[in-house]
C-alpha cells in the first residue's frame, strides 16, 4: 500500500503561490490559483486570506474550511520540480 502524501513544511511565495515540502523530501513552489474556484473558495481568492493557510493533516488548508487533497498538491508538486 502506498503512503498517503504528506506536506510537512509550506510558505508563502507571491500571489496564490507556496512552497511545498514533503514527507519524501519532494518541495516545489506550486501556484494554487488554479484551484480556487467554488463557494469554499471564494475567501481564499482575497490574498490576504490566502496567506492565512496553514498546515493541517498533511495538507494546506485555510481557517474557513477549505483544504486542497495532498494527493493533488503532491502530483503537482512533483511535476513542477520535475518542469
Amino acid at each position: 500500500m502506498e503512503t498517503l502524501p504528506m506536506v510537512t513544511q509550506a510558505a508563502y511565495r507571491d500571489e496564490y503561490k507556496i512552497h511545498l515540502v514533503f514527507h519524501d523530501g519532494v518541495e516545489a513552489t506550486v501556484d494554487f490559483s488554479g484551484w480556487l474556484e467554488g463557494p469554499i473558495f471564494e475567501p481564499v481568492r482575497n490574498l490576504d486570506f490566502f496567506q492565512r493557510f496553514f498546515v493541517e493533516a498533511g495538507t494546506i488548508a485555510w481557517p474557513n474550511g477549505a483544504d486542497i487533497a495532498p494527493e493533488t498538491l503532491y502530483e503537482r508538486a512533483k511535476a513542477t520540480a520535475a518542469a
